[in-house]
């Protein structure tokens, strides 16, 4: 007989495969997002950041530019960011998954995915489109890592979601903008991978 823990992952998952099937598709949207030019250094300002965004995200974008500006006054200018889609669900334990592309000035353009694991008062499913800004990023390879963070509704503006994760010195800020219902806090960790994996730990 499957355990009820089981039974709650089986469901879960289940969940957060539906909410990232609902999800919008990026892929026309990533197409319209430039990649980034050259320039002399290698940080990305926020009106390079508020214009990739207003492509990719589209007709929803009106809350960006505010959400943006807080990301930089917080934390400053990032030195790479990824476009993506990501579909998660939740019943009290919850899944995560997502897939996109990362931008860099000095390292091209990389396919990225991402995964993980949360827990808490968290209940519901969402897909969501997905900027996420990263800070402090050695190198392509240093971003496949964990980054563990509080989520929730610490940061909402015009149907935009911010939140901060870390991992050393890195720091990522997911941007999210998406359809569903999921409301609660939950504490959990993304952990991004170079190729796509059900395995969220």
């Amino acid at each position: 007989m499957v355990r009820l823990f089981d039974r709650f992952r089986i469901v879960t998952a289940l969940l957060a495969l539906v909410a990232l099937l609902m999800a919008p598709p990026a892929g026309a949207f990533a197409q319209q997002a430039r990649a980034p030019q050259p320039g002399a250094g290698t940080n990305f300002s926020s009106e390079e950041l508020v214009n990739a965004g207003n492509a990719f995200f589209g007709e929803v974008s009106s809350g960006l530019a505010t959400v943006i500006e807080k990301a930089v006054a917080d934390y400053g200018q990032p030195n790479g960011y990824v476009l993506g889609q990501e579909g998660g669900a939740a019943l009290f334990g919850g899944l995560r998954y997502g897939e996109g592309m990362l931008y860099t000035r000095n390292a091209g353009t990389h396919r990225v995915y991402w995964q993980g694991p949360s827990l808490g008062l968290d209940l519901g499913a969402d897909g969501a489109r997905t900027m996420v800004l990263i800070y402090n990023l050695p190198s392509v390879n240093a971003l496949f890592n964990r980054y563990g963070g509080v989520a929730g509704s610490a940061y909402l503006v015009g149907g935009f979601g911010l939140t901060a994760l870390r991992a050393g010195d890195v720091t990522l800020v997911p941007v999210r903008s998406g359809l569903g219902a999921r409301l609660g806090i939950n504490v959990g960790y993304l952990k991004f991978t170079p190729e796509p994996t059900w395995n969220p730990f």
